[in-house]
């Protein structure tokens, strides 16, 4: 399948580099700024966890602690280890204390900056080895295990109700997927806040805590055992909690997470600043967990045209890769999107779809690409949107994508049933077996719809891409140039837990992060328009 398209190598080599200053640039910006929710990652992987007796998270109680004394600045993990010295006391006990109200953090005496960082690596150390022995752990598993042939089926449960979810992730196991998604209640990604313990009520999905990864992912590994192969979870680290839930699944094992700050800053109207700040940190904790991310290209052609708008796909694809390269996450964990989203009516519409495919694929060769189904264009014709979906299917097999995302018939209707989830499945079996290695016998006529169509995409996507580079991309985002819809760099949900760091910061977790993934510190600055120096 390598390079069957003739796309010129030295464009997609423009894009990239024009990609990696963009991407240079928003690290410059966030390097010396923090996050209300990077702080309370920080003290989920130190080891606090719970509630106050008014079930707000302990986390949230010592940020808020913090906040209102105005120490943040300096680093949660910084207060916390001084009273740690000082009192010979655990994380947990620390923050139960201070919930308790018998505990000021602000009036503990600070121990010598060296003891502070030498408890800091302890710390960090013994919760990134957590992390780690949960990835050796699923590698084990999926050794003696196998797992199903890429592309992954990937399915949703929804039901709202943990528990119920155990039960309709266990059939769509044993019907044959191999990614089961628990999609969130509708709303939690503008908490800013992680609810707390198994929960049985959601609208239009399940509450993301730890507490339900823990229950999903026991299920899972029980119905693993049962039909011979390993079940990979999903969930979703965007929106206002994106570190602390990212971090909640790295010790809890899951396996794939929706992990992108620009679907959050288009989609829910989060602040720029906020979440391209929060992403960096996720993604390295992502990273060093094993843990595939997915990111919401998909989503732009929900609200631009699939025809004239494909190129800012192609074009936040290299942002992506490129920012999350910066995170430490390799290729193999870049479960980056796009979407059968072409109108169904229009001629030569599955040409285009096989452009697309195509085409993303020998430019992210390593990438387990996540390919979503139609919707947008879905009616109540049932048959026609089984057909629709079966395209979409001979369109990945045929192009290699790694992650299927199902379509169900029932898309445009209601929330999909048993039956039409097993029906999708089912549909795209048939066709991933029947077509395995069709991708390995044909060949694009040079110069034809299809390699036409891809380079005029590639084209646009340089030139976007090239524009992005001269303006930043938080001006990008400001004029609209993604999904048509514009946003302010100082609108949006989240901005007052922007922080900048102080000359004190401190994050152990951060500093083990990068250690363990060879990643340099980061260094420059920048001015407070993300226009950037450095």
């Amino acid at each position: 399948m390598d390079h069957k398209l003739r796309l010129d190598p030295e464009q997609i080599d423009r894009a990239r580099r024009a990609a990696a200053e963009i991407a240079r640039g928003v690290d410059r910006f966030i390097s010396s700024r923090t996050t209300v929710a990077i702080e309370r990652t920080v003290l989920r992987l130190m080891g606090i966890d719970g509630v106050d007796s008014q079930y707000i998270p302990l986390p949230n109680v010592v940020i808020d602690h913090l906040l209102d004394r105005g120490l943040l600045e300096s680093g949660a993990a910084t207060w916390v280890i001084h009273a740690m010295l000082h009192l010979g006391l655990p994380a947990q006990t620390i923050a139960e204390q201070v919930a308790a109200g018998s505990l000021d953090l602000g009036n503990v005496p600070w121990a010598d900056r060296r003891e502070v960082e030498a408890k800091g690596r302890e710390v960090a150390r013994k919760g990134l080895d957590r992390v780690r022995a949960n990835r050796l752990h699923r590698d084990q598993l999926i050794k003696r295990l196998g797992e199903g042939k890429k592309p992954y089926l990937y399915v949703i449960v929804a039901t709202g109700d943990i528990y119920e979810d155990v039960v309709q992730g266990k059939s769509a196991a044993r019907q044959g997927a191999d990614i089961i998604a628990v999609i969130r209640s509708t709303g939690q990604s503008l908490i800013d806040y992680v609810p707390y313990g198994a929960t049985r009520e959601g609208y239009g999905g399940t509450y993301a805590t730890q507490e339900n990864f823990r229950i999903m992912r026991k299920a899972l590994d029980e119905v693993g055992e049962e039909v011979g192969r390993y079940i990979r979870l999903c969930n979703y680290c965007s929106g206002l909690c994106m570190p602390e839930i990212a971090a909640m699944g790295a010790l809890e094992r899951l396996d794939v997470m929706l992990n992108d700050a620009l679907y959050g800053i288009l989609f829910r109207d989060i602040n720029m600043q906020r979440t391209l700040i929060d992403q960096a940190f996720s993604r390295m904790i992502n990273s060093y967990a094993g843990i595939m991310i997915n990111t919401g290209e998909d989503n732009y052609l929900t609200t631009a045209d699939a025809v004239e708008a494909a190129h800012t796909v192609l074009a936040s694809q290299f942002i992506n890769e490129q920012l999350a390269l910066l995170s430490g996450l390799p290729p193999e964990q870049m479960g980056l999107g796009h979407a059968c989203e072409i109108n169904p009516d229009l001629e030569d519409g599955l040409l285009m779809e096989i452009a697309q495919a195509q085409m993303s694929r020998q430019i992210f060769p390593d990438a387990p690409l996540k390919y979503m189904p139609p919707t947008k264009h879905m009616t109540g014709n049932i048959f026609k949107g089984h057909i629709q979906d079966a395209m979409f299917n001979l369109v990945s097999i045929l192009t290699g994508q790694g992650v299927q995302l199902l379509g169900m018939m029932t898309e445009a209707m209601h929330t999909p049933h048993i039956h039409d989830r097993q029906l999708a499945i089912e549909n795209a079996q048939y066709i991933f077996n029947n077509a395995r290695h069709l991708g390995e016998e044909l060949l694009f006529r040079p110069d034809g719809r299809i390699e036409k169509r891809a380079r005029h995409v590639l084209q646009k996507a340089v030139e976007m891409l090239e524009e992005v580079e001269r303006i930043g991309l938080f001006t990008a985002l400001e004029n609209g140039m993604l999904a048509d819809v514009k946003r302010s760099f100082t609108g949006g949900k989240g901005l007052h837990g922007v922080l900048d760091k102080g000359i004190e910061y401190y994050n152990p977790f951060e500093e083990e992060l990068r250690n363990r993934l060879g990643l340099r510190q980061r260094e420059g600055s920048s001015d407070e328009r993300g226009l950037y120096t450095g």
